[in-house]
């Protein structure tokens, strides 16, 4: 349905929090299916449509990569390592500087604290059913000081935010561009002398897409590998086996390598498929009358691809609830989560060679120089850890301990030059 019948399943429903009053409605994932929302996928193509495309950005991506290492090391020093905020700070800074040119702050930074806040109110505000003035809009007519008007006052804020993430990095582009500073990204190369308003606000519109789509997503796949890895010390030691094999000692891993190392791909593929960031995907609007396999299906239903089922599916994937990377090995290996997990059809998430590039650096890079193990007192049972709901999930907060796995590891880090650790 959703891929060969895209043209009248591709339409987003029009929520009133999340799209009209935060303001989600204008950007690429809530943006009805129609001329402007290809406008913006079309300008996505020219950056990352192709894996040939993404791959231009991966010196930037291993730079990025082998500075959360050594984030790492300096807090592995003192303990346990609370690995969220580091991970986030990558994600942050790849998709930061592809979009704006811009550089995170190895303190604080603004821009990724502004992004954490906006993915989290995106992620409840867009759940089926996490307003009852999307069910009863006559509530949207209710004072705020009323008993039921509350929720204005919290919608107010996340409109705020939504705003910050939207206009500030757009006009940190525009004063590096009237300072003269070559500015070679997404923003600054279509937001030119002479751009008229409709133009600039659809670029934005893109970027803010690719920051918001960006900056959270693999915070999530990469925190569920550190995770993994901790519960499943031997599949770690075997994916380590490899990488030593094929990258030695003395070398960062690179994508080059990654034909060489089948067995880690294996397990990036298995954490997307026993974890997927969007487990319930985006809804879908059907903008047409259909007849699907004998059933009729009225224009206006809402769709909701359960990829969360998709990709536990006993038809698809043998005892689909064991982590096992080695079900995509071998001459007949199970399908490629892949298919589901980034959406479908016209819908499909347009940073997903960006994202697979990124997963897959970042999970060769730390298992080539640290041993992920549990910290001295975990906060949660490690063994029966729920996900965040909403649309977008998360494994809880945790520590995990972090040793480099030898002396070389350990001075292969501290060997990054100044502006690598950056």
């Amino acid at each position: 349905m959703l891929e060969k019948k895209g043209s009248i399943y591709s339409d987003r429903p029009t929520l009133f929090v999340v799209g009209e009053l935060i303001g989600w409605v204008r950007s690429v994932v809530f943006s009805p299916y129609g001329p402007r929302l290809r406008d913006m996928r079309r300008l996505f193509a020219q950056l990352l449509g192709s894996r040939k495309s993404a791959s231009r950005y991966m010196s930037l991506i291993e730079t990025e990569t082998r500075r959360c290492m050594v984030r790492f090391l300096h807090l592995s020093e003192h303990g346990d390592v609370d690995i969220v905020k580091p991970v986030r700070k990558t994600s942050g800074a790849i998709i930061l500087a592809i979009s704006f040119g811009y550089q995170v702050k190895e303190s604080e930074d603004p821009f990724v604290n502004t992004a954490e806040a906006v993915m989290e109110e995106f992620s409840v505000a867009s759940a089926p059913g996490a307003f009852l003035v999307d069910i009863l809009p006559i509530l949207q007519y209710l004072p705020e000081w009323m008993p039921g008007g509350g929720w204005k006052k919290k919608v107010a804020a996340c409109a705020k935010n939504f705003d910050a993430m939207y206009e500030k990095p757009i006009d940190y582009v525009k004063k590096q561009l009237a300072a003269g500073v070559d500015a070679q990204c997404f923003a600054a190369i279509h937001i030119g002398a002479g751009v008229d308003s409709a133009r600039e606000e659809l670029v934005k519109m893109a970027a803010h897409g690719m920051y918001a789509g960006g900056a959270d997503t693999t915070v999530s796949t990469n925190t569920s590998f550190i995770l993994m890895m901790m519960l499943h010390p031997d599949i770690q030691k075997k994916a380590q086996a490899e990488v030593d094999v094929v990258v030695g000692p003395d070398r960062f891993p690179e994508l080059a390598d990654r034909n060489e190392l089948p067995y880690v791909s294996a397990l990036c593929s298995e954490i997307l498929r026993l974890h997927p960031v969007v487990p319930s995907g985006i809804i879908h609007r059907l903008t047409e009358d259909d007849v699907h396999a004998g059933y009729f299906i009225p224009k206006g239903t809402y769709v909701i691809a359960n990829i969360w089922q998709h990709l536990h599916d006993s038809r698809v994937y043998s005892d689909p609830f064991t982590f096992k990377p080695e079900r995509f090995l071998g001459k007949t290996p199970e399908r490629d989560p892949r298919d589901f997990v980034f959406g479908y059809g016209r819908r499909i998430c347009p940073g997903n060679h960006l994202a697979d590039l990124s997963i897959f650096t970042f999970c060769a890079t730390i298992l080539a120089l640290f041993d992920i193990s549990p910290g001295t007192a975990p906060a949660v049972d490690l063994h029966k850890v729920q996900y965040t709901t909403g649309t977008i999930s998360h494994p809880p907060p945790f520590e995990c301990s972090l040793k480099p796995r030898s002396s070389q590891a350990e001075a292969l880090i501290r060997s990054l030059s100044p502006d690598e650790q950056q």
